[in-house]
């Protein structure tokens, strides 16, 4: 009897594990909509009008744009801040970048009303699109990212301070297309942990993170503004690490985050870089204030590190200032004024003129559209409660936003004193718009009451929109009867 011989079989190939629906889910990101780019070309157009129609009016200089457009125009011709009384570099507090960026309208246009303020009104409209795709992405809701677009849009502070030239509107941009990018790479991190997923090799993504990479250009040159943006680098440095974590936990990965800390010393290193490259008119030249400074002390000054050493002794010196400015000024504010609009800033006032009626008032106020900043403090007190009821992290995001903007300002008020005015605020304005739109989206969402919902946010929208075209002659400087200014002033001398 012969047996058999029964050959060992090969194995069947493994198929990677199916990925359970709730993982792809949690993983998932969302695609993109023509309509929704559609719903932003029309507010984008909206927010233009509103910023450039008149930019070169009122004449002469608003607020502080004696300081910043002057610098510019000399950065021109010197390469460096310029003081024209001793022919000599100037001694100037805040870094170059912001003056640059003004210094290209004024290339084009000339040192004029136009020049000068051209690029603030780029940056103010660029905000305003980038905040559209932000609410989008946070939202998946095309009716909730044109709700977000249009009220800052609609609102006065962000209007005045993008048709005048000062740097914060430039900062706000910057921290903005910061926090867009951190939210591109969560999306592509989750997006590279479900591929691996369906892989079967979870995990193991590959790649270069490159939105984290721009993310720390776009923050070196928020910092290259105003150095208030290193408030946000701890926030947001948590928010990179606590999405990167959740996304690993998602998709069940316990792996270590030696990788994820590796690509943020790389984006902090890009920060740096690209910080160090908005002065570069001062390197580059021999004559900005502090150049040589420890040639001129008699101290050693070898090449590159001797510069370095010199722009350190630079902002030791700026800090000091800064830390040191308690001077009262008549429109300051502090932290916990600023969402209350308890004292807004006067920009332009000049003398009344004949307006076919016995008095009449012009005047430029950098005033929040009331009953939009009136709601901001609501919807950040309804955040936390969803933050801590629903665990939702679009809340846990919102209020760090939020708290990155305003918390740092409470310290130094107490801490130091320190003259404080209300346009600070303007990078936590994304944030606290967004706050508010999230609210509506609870209102709209449940489909037990859609309808209803969506009728009180459109109500809540459209107050918003006719408050601000009441108070628009207060942001465009337009001439009025004085009766009707004084019955803008709502909050009486708070206001005056």
């Amino acid at each position: 009897m012969t047996t058999a011989t029964v050959l060992p079989q090969a194995p069947a190939p493994v198929e990677p594990p199916g990925v359970p629906e709730i993982v792809r889910r949690r993983l998932s990101t969302p695609a993109g909509s023509r309509t929704s780019w559609l719903v932003t070309a029309v507010i984008v157009s909206i927010a233009a009008i509103l910023r450039f129609a008149g930019l070169s009016s009122p004449k002469g200089h608003v607020f502080d744009e004696v300081y910043y457009p002057t610098d510019a125009w000399d950065m021109l011709q010197h390469g460096v801040e310029w003081d024209e009384k001793v022919n000599g570099p100037a001694y100037v507090v805040h870094p170059p970048l912001g003056k640059w960026l003004i210094a290209f309208g004024e290339q084009i246009f000339g040192n004029n009303e136009l020049g000068w303020r051209f690029s603030t009104a780029i940056a103010g409209t660029l905000m305003i699109l980038i905040l559209i795709r932000v609410a989008y992405r946070l939202f998946h809701s095309i009716v909730l990212a044109g709700a977000a677009g249009l009220l800052m849009t609609l609102d006065g502070f962000q209007l005045v301070l993008s048709r005048t030239s000062l740097l914060d509107i430039f900062l706000g941009l910057f921290i903005l297309m910061t926090f867009a990018a951190m939210l591109l790479d969560r999306d592509h991190y989750r997006r590279s942990q479900l591929r691996a997923l369906e892989q079967g090799s979870p995990g193991h993504t590959r790649g270069v993170p490159w939105w984290l990479l721009v993310s720390g250009v776009t923050f070196g040159l928020a910092c290259g503004v105003k150095w208030s943006a290193l408030f946000f680098l701890p926030f947001f440095a948590a928010l990179i690490l606590t999405w990167r974590f959740q996304a690993r936990r998602s998709a069940g990965v316990s792996g270590s985050p030696i990788a994820d800390l590796g690509w943020g010393v790389v984006s902090f290193t890009l920060t740096t870089v690209f910080y160090l490259a908005t002065w570069a008119g001062w390197f580059l030249t021999d004559t900005g204030y502090f150049r040589h400074y420890r040639a001129a002390n008699g101290m050693s000054e070898p090449p590159v590190l001797g510069a370095l050493l010199n722009l350190m002794h630079y902002h030791s010196e700026a800090y000091n200032f800064h830390s040191g400015l308690t001077k009262p000024h008549d429109y300051q504010s502090w932290p916990w004024q600023w969402l209350l609009i308890g004292r807004p800033v006067n920009f332009w006032f000049p003398n009344r003129g004949d307006c076919r009626t016995p008095e009449c008032a012009s005047q430029i106020l950098l005033l929040g559209t009331p009953l939009l900043w009136w709601s901001f403090l609501p919807a950040l007190a309804a955040l936390l409660w969803f933050a801590i009821a629903r665990r939702d992290w679009r809340a846990h995001t919102l209020l760090t936003g939020a708290a990155a903007g305003l918390l740092p300002w409470f310290y130094f008020a107490v801490a130091d004193g320190r003259t404080m005015f209300s346009f600070y605020a303007l990078p936590a304005l994304p944030f606290l718009i967004l706050a508010v739109v999230y609210v509506l989206g609870t209102i709209v969402t449940p489909p037990s009451h859609r309808r209803a919902g969506a009728v009180i946010a459109g109500v809540y929208v459209g107050a918003v929109a006719l408050c601000f075209a009441y108070f628009l002659p207060l942001f465009l400087g337009w001439q009025i009867p004085y009766e009707s200014w004084l019955d803008r002033m709502w909050l009486g001398s708070r206001w005056i």
